[in-house]
């Protein structure tokens, strides 16, 4: 009996390895500054090696996740390479990835005549281990095709992400996680003139072997930050005083 639990706790560990989750003790080494939304992975570890699909269904929510997964790169650039984006329209403006600590120029932008393009190109690059990451803009993808996607980046160990536009055409596929990021109001800090730090609403709407969930962020010193609402503010001052006086 144990020797049989022994096996399927292997074989369980193997499954998650392929799949891009590492085990618990690399977790402080692999963290990738996501906080408590790192939890709903497997192991508690953001996978890298795998390929994050972006529901984008509004402009507003193409903005937000590029702004958000540009916070993502700055950890993974951190380790050298290079990044490639591909789309066939490209609206993203390079110079706001200062604002989240990456140089512009470790971006190599690459713009396709159609949409299989893009997916070949993709597959291509998830093969080259000298890059961090590769993003693609496209509005639709299968699970043959996600599935080569996937093949690609088992050896090359490089980190995929998809925006997709179509929402209508959500089918199943290979991509570890899928996520929708909306954005928020920011709010300016007190005798600060301008705009707020970015903030956006995270949900997680599907995680291979893990726990979907939302989240409230924001980007303040070059890291993401959990946004804490004013009820819950006043709530945890409450809370403070009452632990005073009992």
């Amino acid at each position: 009996m144990n020797a049989t639990k022994e096996l399927i706790d292997k074989l369980q560990r193997d499954i998650l390895h392929w799949q891009g989750f590492k085990q618990q003790g690399a977790a402080s080494a692999e963290a990738i500054g996501l906080g408590a939304i790192e939890c709903a992975f497997p192991n508690g570890i953001f996978p890298k090696k795998a390929i994050h699909e972006f529901i984008t269904v509004e402009p507003e929510h193409s903005a937000a996740s590029a702004g958000f997964i540009a916070g993502i790169l700055k950890t993974l650039l951190s380790k050298g390479g290079a990044c490639l984006w591909i789309s066939t329209s490209r609206t993203f403006f390079p110079p706001s990835l200062t604002a989240f600590n990456v140089a512009p120029e470790r971006i190599i932008f690459i713009d396709a005549k159609e949409e299989k393009e893009v997916l070949w190109v993709m597959e291509q690059a998830l093969k080259c281990g000298g890059l961090a990451a590769v993003i693609a803009e496209v509005k639709e993808i299968n699970i043959i095709q996600s599935r080569r996607l996937q093949l690609a980046i088992e050896s090359s160990k490089v980190t995929g992400f998809l925006l997709r536009n179509d929402p209508q055409k959500l089918g199943s596929n290979t991509c570890v996680a899928r996520w929708k990021i909306t954005p928020l109001p920011s709010v300016l800090e007190d005798e600060l003139p301008g705009v707020g730090f970015p903030r956006w609403q995270v949900d997680l709407l599907r995680v291979r072997n893990g726990n979907p969930g939302s989240w409230k962020l924001e980007w303040v010193a070059d890291a993401f930050r959990p946004v804490v609402d004013v009820v819950e503010k006043e709530e945890a001052v409450v809370k403070q005083i009452a632990g005073h006086y009992a």
